[in-house]
């Protein structure tokens, strides 16, 4: 093809591909299946008629597409994640995909009729989920989740990409060297030996980009480009040592992201870009490499399959898998749902392909199909499913605009504007720093889109956007202070939270005294903090809630692991 040639249909394609999402979001459509299907309408079956059949370049393309996903889902995750549910979610990486491998494998020996090695292939190849893929479907559908089960999926998705990877080399080499049965000790040695790698040079990647991000003196446009470069380097070098490069580039990202970083939230807004990128190029890629008149004979198995998977395989896995830790049953139907299948199975399809192994096409079938009806039949009900369980929760007041100052590394400061609710404190007085507290500075206001430099004895009024430079530790309390009680979400907050707030110390038996709750005789004396606790069982997160005859108490915040406020929700 000629080089202006191709270069007009990618663009136009790439193109197609922004526009197509727009019209995605108005109908709910997973974006990941809108990128498939145009991939697939330009390739050698569609409209398009593009031939592609490059398996090394589209493997090539997928996994560098991964990795920057991997390496942006890093950054973003936070540190009080891991604390909320970083064993679930490695339970869920690990015995989860294991189990979800082993239980697809058996039927897929039935139904296709496999030896057990190639059976487990099967499982393997699809025993991954994409949950990247889930919250660009919530972000998408604007829903907050419950943090401890946002927490779980977010984990999980970085951690289990790498689990099923190994498994698939694991197995394909065995077939390769034509051996008997199943792998046994060999299995342990290379489970440690690439986790082992991938975990150390992902924590010691992660800790290197830190101190080059702000030791070095960059043009701003450069440290992005730098974070991106190094994790791939990362990625790259773990891959050639043996190790996990998907569990390197992550953690790589994860402790870089939680570090002070010269220029932050530059970097996080081009990574979001660049995951965006990549996942378009890598879905654009995939579709244009199938072929659907060759896999149509493959299709009843395939759909099989990917039944026993969602309701089935997937389920069993997460219930085992979160036993220990005692998750409400809300929270497990969900994270089973949640179990979508997006890129990685089909890379990891690709293996069979390149290393040559009998029956390989039908690996490739059987994923397509998987990743098709997951997208379908999961990714456009999560938003559904997420409002049904009850776990979406209210967005916490959040400032219009953050701008990271220049130059204040020791100290790192932001420019922040917020617009003032009604009953904001900071309307009350004539001197609004009294109430904004230390490390704030208020530079002005926007009133009636004219800019008003603050003067001594004017005030702020309601609806007034307020341009202010303060320390990154005190945005998220002058979020609140601007909010006030009847902020933009602050109604919503209140239903769901409840109109009045308690202290968690408070008596169960003042409760029952003043609201006639049905309390047992054995908990009247616990702190009503203590008594939620050991309902849910789970380590408690705003929006846990606890029903008592008519009345439900519901976490309003969580401070250092503990309850510290719980809000009364009365019958509307």
């Amino acid at each position: 093809m000629d080089p202006n040639h191709t270069m007009l249909v990618a663009t136009l394609l790439f193109l197609g591909a922004i526009l197509a999402s727009a019209a995605a979001g108005r109908i709910g459509a997973p974006l990941l299946l809108v990128f498939l299907a145009l991939g697939m309408l330009a390739g050698e079956d569609g409209p398009g008629g593009i031939r592609f059949d490059d398996d090394r370049l589209a493997f090539l393309v997928g996994n560098f597409a991964l990795a920057i996903i991997l390496l942006d889902g890093g950054l973003r995750t936070r540190m009080d994640t891991f604390r909320v549910a970083l064993r679930p979610a490695l339970s869920l990486a690990t015995v989860g995909v294991a189990l979800s491998a082993g239980i697809t494998g058996a039927f897929a020996r039935w139904i296709l009729d496999l030896t057990w090695a190639q059976s487990l292939l099967v499982g393997a190849i699809v025993g991954s989920t994409d949950a990247a893929a889930v919250f660009s479907l919530l972000h998408q559908r604007g829903i907050e989740l419950k943090k401890r089960v946002a927490a779980t999926l977010e984990i999980e998705s970085g951690s289990n990409d790498p689990m099923a990877v190994f498994l698939t080399l694991v197995l394909v080499q065995w077939i390769a060297d034509g051996r008997e049965g199943l792998p046994g000790p060999e299995l342990a040695v290379a489970f440690v030996k690439q986790m082992g790698l991938g975990a150390v040079a992902g924590l010691a990647g992660g800790r290197l980009l830190g101190l080059l991000v702000n030791r070095l003196q960059l043009a701003e446009g450069l440290y992005p480009l730098l974070v991106l470069s190094a994790g791939l380097s990362v990625f790259s070098v773990t891959n050639a040592a043996g190790g996990s490069g998907f569990l390197a580039i992550y953690l790589a990202g994860v402790v870089a992201g939680n570090r002070q970083m010269h220029g932050a939230p530059n970097i996080l807004r081009v990574h979001d870009g660049l995951a965006w990128l990549a996942q378009i190029v890598m879905f654009l890629v995939l579709g244009l490499l199938v072929t659907p008149s060759q896999l149509l004979g493959d299709a009843p198995a395939g759909l099989a399959i990917a039944a026993l998977l969602m309701l089935v395989a997937r389920p069993l896995a997460v219930a085992v898998s979160l036993l220990p830790f005692r998750f409400p049953w809300r929270d497990q139907v969900f994270i089973s749902w949640v179990g979508l299948r997006g890129a990685v199975p089909i890379i990891l399809a690709l293996f069979p392909l390149l290393a040559g192994l009998p029956r390989a096409a039908l690996y490739f079938d059987v994923a397509f199909f998987v990743v098709l009806a997951s997208l379908v039949a999961q990714g456009w009900t999560i938003a559904f499913a997420a409002r049904r369980l009850k776990l979406e929760v209210p967005p916490e007041p959040a400032p219009l605009q953050r701008v990271e100052v220049e130059g204040s590394r020791a100290e790192p400061l932001a420019f922040v504007s917020f617009r003032a609710a009604e009953d904001s404190p900071v309307l009350d007085t004539d001197t609004p720093a009294t109430v904004l507290g230390e490390g704030v500075r208020l530079a002005g206001w926007l009133r009636d889109g004219r800019f008003c430099a603050p003067v001594h004895g004017e005030r702020l009024a309601a609806g007034d956007v307020a341009l202010l430079l303060a320390r990154e530790d005190r945005v998220d309390g002058l979020a609140q202070a601007f909010s006030g009680a009847t902020g933009d979400a602050r109604p919503r907050r209140d239903r769901f939270f409840g109109a009045f707030a308690l202290d968690a110390g408070v008596v169960m038996a003042d409760l029952e005294a003043v609201y006639g709750l049905p309390v047992a005789p054995g908990e009247r004396d616990l702190p009503v903090g203590a008594f939620i606790a050991r309902h849910v069982g789970a380590r408690a997160v705003p929006g846990d809630a606890v029903r008592l005859g008519e009345v439900e108490l519901v976490v309003r915040a969580v401070r250092e692991g503990e309850i510290a406020e719980v809000g009364l929700r009365l019958p509307e």
